[in-house]
């Protein structure tokens, strides 16, 4: 599953990458898609990446009010910008991507947080989705 691994990389970096241009993330992902096609340097935008921002986007107002929810401490605009997105991509994948087992989110997720944020973000990061997992199905109800 390195692929998915790859395109969940990708995807946490559109999202951030739009939240520090203060950009819709569905535009910096066309960028992205059309440097790719423009710069061979550049590597593909899989479909897997195209389906996380996208349904991001979609769902991204409900995600953010459940982050700023749920988060105990923190508030959603004073949260680290890698955590605030890692926690959204999270957020979406484990509530309406079904095909992803809920651990297999998480454990991604906190592997970001190791990878790109603070030592204290990988905890921050899994007990926040971890919250949001136990909520899951009350979740998806109040979307109905």
């Amino acid at each position: 599953m390195a692929a998915r691994n790859t395109a969940r990389k990708r995807a946490f970096q559109i999202l951030f990458e739009g939240d520090q241009r203060g950009a819709d993330v569905l535009t910096v992902l066309a960028d992205w898609i059309r440097l790719s096609r423009d710069d061979t340097r550049q590597p593909p935008v899989s479909e897997y990446t195209m389906q996380l921002v996208e349904g991001y986007a979609k769902q991204a107002k409900r995600i953010d009010e459940l982050i700023a929810q749920y988060s105990v401490g923190w508030t959603l605009d004073r949260m680290p910008v890698v955590d605030r997105n890692i926690l959204r991509l999270g957020a979406y994948e484990l509530i309406w991507v079904d095909e992803v087992p809920d651990a297999v989110v998480l454990d991604e997720m906190v592997q970001l947080a190791k990878e790109f944020s603070t030592d204290e973000s990988p905890a921050f990061v899994n007990g926040l989705l971890g919250r949001l997992k136990e909520l899951k199905p009350t979740l998806r109800r109040d979307e109905a």
